[in-house]
């Protein structure tokens, strides 16, 4: 037996309950069926015309060279333009523009670029676990901003302690919201970009589901914010937008300043995109100002939000319905706890469903749903959760 230990920034890394809920869910499947609702992994190709850019750029030659860091020009070019027509936000596209193998990359590697060890970072709770995850690795210190249903999910600033606020490099937000699929408006990003200028910290906001709305509504930038530019970055990906979870392809946006150290470690830790991954994602994006803002995606996710939600109801488990993101936020029935309740759904009904203690202490009395099945496997979800009876139990 070794007696040597790995870091210890691996013991406040969150990925424990993942992992716990995926072998539980393996000894449920030897005896019945199970309705995967864990996971925000899309479940849907890329268009077709995606598909055969992808193949015709891969047969190109050169096609399996280093790619710069930063991004071909090409594609740095197009995120500008796409930027300007989605949200109107201009941007220079050799200095305001960098490519990143998937958002996550981008936020993992981006406290190892601003941080010491010691310094502050405010992060939201509940949140995406790299958020904190990329404070710990860094040997960073995070400071929990709660998000709860009171305050529309949004971080209340003025809560902020004025000597955390001093201390924080930066701040990390995401709207649309995983995993509280909650929503900002630009005049919250404003009063953002003042607490900002005021305590002097870099705002990181994560974009991942910008397209992924419903009913009309179309999420904002934080960079759509006057001033904003001048305190933050923001991340978007593909992953979500145009069902590329796999390609790894997204990329940061915003202050050249706030980006440059970002762009540093990344040189120093891989290259850039594979080539016709790139060749794909600007065929994506100028697809996408083609069609107008008729992006297919929205329509399919929101189908299935309004078909687990209205079955759920049916049941007696009644959820707000979220405006955007692939995730629904629910309130668990009184007397469970996030974790017992996520267990004993998956053994009493066969769904797997993530507590929202995974993602922070604010997360406790939720779980979190992910919409990544067909319309007619979510009704069997709902109709499994209503036969279980496990909406009627009461725990003392």
């Amino acid at each position: 037996m070794m007696s040597r230990q790995p870091s210890k920034r691996l013991e406040k890394l969150s990925a424990a309950i993942f992992s716990e809920m995926a072998a539980h869910k393996r000894e449920v499947a030897k005896k019945r069926t199970v309705y995967d609702l864990s996971i925000g992994s899309p479940d849907q190709p890329p268009e077709q015309s995606l598909l055969d850019t992808l193949a015709e750029a891969v047969a190109r030659p050169g096609a399996f060279g280093y790619a710069l860091s930063e991004g071909t020009a090409d594609f740095r070019a197009e995120v500008a333009e796409w930027y300007q027509y989605r949200f109107g936000v201009e941007l220079e596209p050799n200095s305001e523009v960098h490519s990143l193998m998937g958002s996550q990359d981008g936020l993992a590697h981006f406290a190892l670029a601003w941080t010491d060890p010691g310094d502050v970072v405010l992060v939201p709770d509940p949140g995406y676990p790299i958020y904190e995850g990329s404070v710990h690795l860094a040997g960073a210190v995070p400071y929990r901003m709660p998000l709860r249903a009171e305050n529309d999910f949004l971080p209340d600033l003025e809560q902020i302690p004025e000597n955390v606020a001093k201390q924080a490099k930066f701040m990390i937000l995401n709207y649309p919201n995983n995993p509280v699929s909650a929503v900002a408006t630009v005049s919250f990003f404003e009063k953002v970009v003042a607490f900002a200028k005021r305590h002097d910290i870099i705002v990181v906001h994560d974009l991942a589901y910008s397209e992924m709305a419903f009913d009309g509504y179309k999420p904002p930038s934080f960079l759509q914010a006057p001033g904003a530019k001048d305190v933050g970055i923001e991340f978007n990906s593909f992953s979500k937008s145009f069902n590329m979870a796999g390609c790894r392809i997204a990329y940061v946006v915003g202050n050249a300043e706030i980006i440059k150290p970002l762009a540093v470690v990344k040189s120093n830790v891989d290259y850039g995109v594979f080539l016709p991954v790139q060749q794909m994602a600007i065929a994506a994006l100028k697809q996408d100002r083609e069609a107008a803002g008729q992006n297919a995606v929205g329509p399919i996710y929101q189908e299935r939000r309004d078909v687990l939600l209205s079955a759920l109801a049916d049941a007696g488990w009644v959820i707000p319905p979220p405006k955007a993101t692939m995730f629904v936020w629910a309130q668990v029935p009184q007397g469970w706890t996030s974790r017992e309740f996520a267990f004993a759904l998956l053994e009493q009904a066969g769904v797997v469903v993530i507590p929202g203690s995974a993602f922070g202490e604010e997360g406790e009395g939720y779980v979190r749903i992910a919409l990544v099945q067909t319309p007619e496997i979510l009704k069997q979800a709902a109709a499994a959760i209503a036969d279980s009876g496990i909406l009627l139990q009461r725990v003392e």
